[in-house]
């Protein structure tokens, strides 16, 4: 199994370079924060007290928590495309015995041996972002001037061990489809579209939108003296709906594309039709590309519309609320989002571009295939140029609906009225970075499938 396991990382490097990025992501954002969570508790009584904020460890502990959440999402999507690339070996496999225990044991051991090599970089990473974000926090009142991260090789060992943790659940999600199906179905599954959302699916994402408008609910509802704890509810509101949208995602995702398709169809009749066509047919590949977009829009919109509509209400001064909100748009509560954001989008940034690099490498024999039907490479990079511009359209817009519902419960809790304040400048550059990651990512990607030789590539290997 260990001789299978380096076999693959070997031979597919690339395959297992965004898993790699993600589970770094990991390591370092929980050495990071398990590193100010230590130096509060080393640090002497008389030390731990900030001047102001809400303290070491519960920033470490908020911060961490979200790290946790995203870093599984973002882990399970990266491992399943690493699996997607390696699906005819593992189906193989399974024709000459193998069996979906061993399997699973191999995938296991190619994501814990990818999170040993991830390990120390990260390490390193959180160690000396740990120092750094300490100083920022000391530079703005909110730890103390003696506090300081111990030399403790704890916060790493747990970094270890939860990226350990993450890593092992994702194998549990993203290894289900090769393992549950027959060996010889196993063979043709990696080429063939999903005809149907599964019922356990479908449950499962009527679940988290349950879960999602609670949340709504109970940031909406939330006191004049509990902004804060609206605020944390509404981001935790975005996240749950976020994840609705990727369990729910090939039905939106193909309603949205057959809704934005018809201008695109229009303006491109003939790459545009294709790209229209590649899209709503096949709306599972579709759905994965669309969400890290979805994620990447919706947590950054969150996060902005909810600032803005919290300084707003100071600027307003409305009666009763200004004091209390006061505390939710100091200069300290600002900085430590804009953090929060940073680290977000560095997640998301990553989801992203390894999902729609993962995809559009994917279908190198889709593209032969239409070279060897007559179709041109400038004919190719036009399509591609449509569904990159569809695909960022459908996910800004499944990313924009998740951070109106979010941030208009906060608005609600702060102002009594579901309109937040939007800021359009920040909205546009969110739109724009989105676009920036997505239509280049595709497009390059694409520009390196569409090379070589086409009967080559038509006849040979997915991927």
């Amino acid at each position: 199994m260990p001789a299978l396991v380096l076999g693959q990382l070997r031979r597919r490097p690339a395959a297992f370079a965004g898993l790699a990025v993600a589970l770094f992501l990991a390591v370092a954002t929980v050495t990071l924060f398990g590193s100010l969570f230590a130096a509060e508790v080393t640090a002497p009584a008389a030390a731990r007290k900030a001047p102001a904020g809400p303290g070491l460890m519960v920033i470490a502990g908020a911060f961490g928590e979200i790290a946790v959440l995203v870093a599984f999402f973002v882990v399970v999507n990266a491992l399943g495309f690493a699996l997607r690339q390696q699906h005819r070996e593992l189906a193989l496999l399974r024709t000459v015995a193998a069996t979906p225990r061993q399997v699973r044991r191999l995938v296991r051991g190619q994501v814990v041996a990818t999170t040993l090599l991830a390990a120390g970089p990260g390490w390193a990473a959180g160690a000396f972002a740990a120092r750094g974000f300490l100083a920022a926090l000391q530079e703005r009142g909110m730890a103390a001037p003696a506090v300081r991260v111990p030399g403790t090789p704890l916060p790493m060992l747990v970094a270890l061990a939860a990226a350990l943790l993450v890593g092992l659940a994702a194998t549990a999600v993203a290894a289900r489809r090769i393992t549950r199906i027959p060996p010889a179905a196993a063979l043709t599954a990696g080429s063939t579209e999903h005809g149907r959302t599964g019922v356990v699916r479908l449950l499962a994402g009527a679940g988290a939108l349950t879960g999602g408008a609670l949340l709504l609910r109970l940031a909406a509802t939330r006191p004049a003296d509990q902004l804060d704890k609206a605020g944390q509810a509404a981001m935790l509101a975005s996240l749950v709906l976020l994840a609705a949208v990727a369990l729910l995602g090939p039905l939106a995702a193909r309603g949205l594309a057959t809704v934005l398709g018809a201008p695109v169809r229009w303006a491109a009749p003939r790459s545009g039709w294709l790209a229209d066509a590649n899209l709503r047919g096949y709306a599972h590949r579709l759905s994965a590309a669309v969400v890290p977009v979805a994620l990447l829009t919706g947590v950054s919109g969150t996060m902005s519309i909810m600032t803005s509509t919290a300084e707003q209400a100071v600027a307003r001064a409305l009666p009763g609320s200004a004091a209390t909100v006061t505390s939710v748009t100091s200069a300290t509560d600002v900085w430590l989002r804009q953090a929060e954001l940073a680290m977000l989008v560095c997640f998301a940034a990553v989801s992203t571009v390894n999902t729609l690099v993962a995809l559009t490498a994917d279908r190198r024999r889709e593209f032969a295939l239409l070279r060897l039907v007559g179709a041109t490479r400038r004919q190719l990079l036009r399509m591609l140029t449509a569904e990159a511009v569809l695909t960022t359209a459908v996910g800004v817009l499944l990313g924009a609906a998740v951070a109106a519902v979010a941030s208009a419960a906060f608005s609600t809790a702060v102002t009594g009225s579901a309109a937040p304040a939007v800021p359009v400048a920040a909205c546009g550059w969110i739109v724009a970075g989105a676009a920036a990651l997505t239509v280049p990512g595709i497009l390059g990607t694409g520009l390196r499938a569409i090379t070589g030789p086409a009967a080559e590539l038509a006849g040979g290997e997915r991927g």
